[in-house]
C-alpha cells in the first residue's frame, strides 16, 4: 500500500529565523532551547526559579539570586527584558540561563527575565504590554520572597538585548507610572533595536528597504500605525514621546562593531545627549565583535570585559 504525506502549506516566512504555516502552526529555526531552573548552578553559585506575574495573559519571570553574604543582605534589582527579535528566544532558554548566571554572580544583583508572549503568535504591541505589566507587578510585590527578603528598590535598574533593550528604553518613558514611587537606577541597553525609513549615519541607502530590521518589524507588527516610523522602532519619529522625559540618571549603552544596528546606537545615544535630558549616557562600542557576542561566547575576552562594564554600572 503507497504511504501519503501531506506537506503543511506555507503562509508567510522571517528567513532564517521562522515560518508561519496556514494552519497557524510557527516553526522557529533559530534559538536555544528552554532549561529549567537550577537550585544552585554548579559554575557561579546562582539560584534561580520561576514565578507566574499574570495568568491571563500569561507573564512569567525567571529569578537569579546570586550566593550572599547573610540570610539579611539586600541586592540591587536588575529587571531584564531578553533579545530575539520580538518573536525568538526565551527567559527560560539555554543562553539567557547560562547569560544571567554569570550577570547575577558578578554584579551581585537579583535579576528578573521577564518572559514576554512572542510575535507573531501575539503580534506587538503585546511584548510592550507584558513587559510594562511585569515591571509594574515587580515595582509592587509584597509577597514574593526573593525580592522581599533581598531586594533593594532604592538600587532598581532595567536593561535588556536588542529588541529587549528596545522595550526597556519605552518603559524609561513610563516610568513616572510605576507604584510606589519606585524610581529608576538605570538602564542597560545592549545593540537597541531602532529602525526608521531613512538610513542614518554610515547605513548604506541600497538594500536599506530589504534590511533585516525592516523585515523583522514588518513580520512582527505589520499593523503599526506608521510603519517603520513608529514611535516604537523610531524613538525620533514625529509624534515620540521626547528623549528628554527617559525616567533614569543614568544609561549604559553598548555597540558592536560588526553589528547592523552599530549606528542606530551612536545614533540614539546622540539623540539622548542633544534632548535635554538630565542624566548621563555613555556608549561603549566592542570594535571587531557580532551582534550580542556576550550572550552567545560569554567567555571571551571582550565579553568578560562588557560584563564587568556591566557590574561596576548595577551598583
Amino acid at each position: 500500500m503507497a504511504s501519503s504525506t501531506t506537506t503543511k502549506e506555507i503562509d508567510r516566512e522571517l528567513p532564517p529565523l521562522l515560518r508561519v504555516y496556514k494552519d497557524g502552526t510557527v516553526e522557529r529555526f533559530l534559538g536555544s532551547s528552554y532549561v529549567p531552573p537550577s537550585p544552585q548552578d554548579p559554575d557561579t553559585g546562582v539560584s534561580s526559579k520561576d514565578i507566574v506575574i499574570s495568568e491571563n495573559p500569561l507573564i512569567s519571570a525567571r529569578l537569579y539570586l546570586p550566593k550572599l553574604e547573610n540570610h539579611h543582605q539586600k541586592l540591587p534589582i536588575l529587571v531584564y527584558f531578553h533579545g530575539g527579535a520580538f518573536c525568538l528566544e526565551s527567559a527560560f532558554s539555554f543562553l539567557h540561563q547560562r547569560y544571567l548566571n554569570i550577570i547575577a554572580s558578578q554584579a551581585k544583583v537579583l535579576v528578573a527575565s521577564i518572559e514576554y508572549r512572542l510575535a507573531p503568535e501575539h503580534p506587538l504591541p503585546a511584548a510592550y504590554e507584558d513587559g510594562w505589566y511585569a515591571l509594574n507587578w515587580i515595582s509592587s510585590n509584597k509577597s514574593e520572597p526573593w525580592l522581599m527578603n533581598h531586594g533593594d528598590f532604592n538600587r532598581f535598574y532595567i536593561g535588556g538585548d536588542t529588541s529587549g533593550a528596545n522595550i526597556a528604553h519605552y518603559a524609561l518613558l513610563r516610568v513616572d507610572q510605576l507604584p510606589n514611587q519606585v524610581k529608576i537606577s538605570g538602564a542597560v541597553l545592549a545593540f537597541p533595536l531602532f529602525w526608521s525609513s531613512k538610513p542614518i549615519l554610515n547605513e548604506p541607502v541600497e538594500g536599506h528597504e530589504e534590511s533585516s530590521a525592516m523585515q523583522v518589524w514588518k513580520f512582527v507588527y505589520p499593523d503599526a500605525p506608521g510603519g517603520i516610523d513608529n514611535p516604537l522602532i523610531n524613538p525620533l519619529a514625529p509624534g515620540a514621546a521626547s528623549l528628554k522625559e527617559l525616567g533614569c540618571p543614568k544609561i549604559l549603552i553598548f555597540v558592536a562593531g560588526k553589528d547592523e544596528l552599530r549606528d542606530r546606537g551612536i545614533w540614539y545615544c546622540d539623540a539622548v545627549k542633544k534632548s535635554g535630558w538630565n542624566g548621563d549616557v555613555e556608549l561603549i562600542e566592542v570594535e571587531g565583535e557580532e551582534h550580542c557576542f556576550q550572550i552567545y561566547h560569554p567567555q571571551t575576552h571582550n565579553s568578560n570585559n562588557m560584563i564587568s562594564r556591566i557590574a561596576s554600572f548595577l551598583v
